[in-house]
């Protein structure tokens, strides 16, 4: 039976993750070894770890390694924190490859961690370029540590082939986060209205916004903008929590004193998967900076504001609207997202990251691929010139 250890360390990849973790436990030649670490295990980031629990996933190994500061030297920290813990759980169990996903520091440190094991890396969302965040090196950086590369689309392959990676590594896979669009069975109106303890109205906003973590040292100027836009537009916001990055808890903070002041607003730190997905569903629009605006707002023809730089790059479709930081930027951007020609527009749009049956084509491989020397040493491809 060969052993697939997956790495989870936030609910946004743990929503991509899930499809692909009940394929793994549905095959009888493969084990599960579930890592889990980073936000899961954080009260202040909504403990997320019990909804993995809820789902009956087996959790393997706990990984402690944030501190309770978002500066850059406490990330540093926490990077060198979770190569330790992750090298402590590969010495006590080494799976025979090793999923990781996109581009957290979290997840780097595992990747690091697993080269002296000699684990074989199955890379999620590589080629994928996001300018205005550190994650962009980090994701470039676990493309050059794996061996396995699963990739969103062919514009993203091409790109990891462009890195030296040999063809027969890379696979176009689609993005695994809209199997769980296509498998969705919604909550209602009334359950989400329920969940988040806010009358949607009928039209409402759906926020998040993360660090840029490139840009950190303007956080508090950028979150007060769309503080102001948001309050300028009227309508309900449902506020989602943002990452462990530098300046994070200045963002809570803010979004934590908007709210207390403005009854249509709230604040959910973890929604979860399902919840999420179904605001999708019966949002006006999305608002922030947020990969779930590039990636799964498609599938619902979702129209998308997305704010400053934290997404450059990206492939996007359609009803993405590209905004600057200033407030009356944001405002413009909310408007032509909630006009009835833009999301008419928007009508039977194709989502450019896949068609949602990624989990069985990555299943496939890593029950299939053979665990030799071809797979674990690695070639440089050049390209032709």
């Amino acid at each position: 039976m060969r052993t697939i250890g997956v790495v989870t360390v936030s609910r946004s990849d743990y929503g991509f993750y899930q499809q692909i973790l009940r394929r793994i436990l549905m095959d009888r030649s493969l084990r599960l070894h579930l890592l889990v670490g980073g936000m899961h295990l954080a009260q202040e980031f909504g403990l997320t770890v019990q909804e993995i629990e809820a789902d009956g996933f087996p959790i393997a190994e706990r990984i402690e390694l944030l501190l309770a500061s978002d500066s850059p030297e406490s990330i540093a920290k926490s990077m060198g924190l979770g190569v330790i813990g992750f090298a402590q759980a590969f010495a006590r169990y080494r799976p025979d490859i090793l999923v990781v996903l996109g581009d957290r520091f979290e997840m780097f440190a595992a990747a690091v961690a697993a080269m002296p094991f000699k684990i074989p890396l199955a890379h999620i969302h590589g080629g994928e370029i996001t300018e205005g965040a550190m994650d962009e090196a980090m994701r470039h950086s676990i493309t050059k540590l794996s061996h396995l590369h699963f990739v969103a689309n062919e514009e993203y392959g091409r790109r990891v082939r462009q890195m030296g990676e040999e063809p027969w590594r890379v696979v176009v896979s689609g993005t695994p986060s809209l199997d769980a669009v296509r498998s969705l069975t919604p909550l209602s109106r009334d359950e989400l209205e329920a969940l988040v303890g806010l009358d949607l109205g009928e039209s409402s906003l759906l926020v998040t916004y993360h660090p840029v973590t490139l840009e950190y040292e303007r956080t508090a100027w950028q979150v007060q903008q769309l503080l102001t836009a948001l309050e300028k537009s009227g309508l309900s916001v449902v506020f989602t929590g943002p990452n462990s990055d530098v300046s994070g808890r200045t963002i809570h903070r803010m979004i934590q004193e908007f709210v207390r002041t403005h009854p249509r607003a709230c604040f959910v730190a973890n929604l979860g998967s399902r919840a999420y997905l179904s605001l999708m569903r019966f949002a006006a629009a999305i608002v922030g900076n947020s990969s779930s605006g590039i990636i799964e707002a498609a599938s619902f023809e979702l129209p998308v504001v997305n704010i400053g730089t934290r997404q450059k790059g990206r492939v996007r479709a359609g009803n993405v609207i590209d905004v600057g930081y200033e407030a009356e930027a944001i405002s413009r951007g909310i408007a032509k997202a909630l006009s009835p020609e833009f999301r008419s527009s928007l009508t039977g749009m194709k989502n450019p990251y896949g068609d949602g049956c990624a989990a069985e084509r990555i299943a496939k491989v890593l029950s299939e691929i053979p665990l030799n020397d071809r797979l674990l040493i690695k070639r440089f491809c050049d390209l032709e010139m």
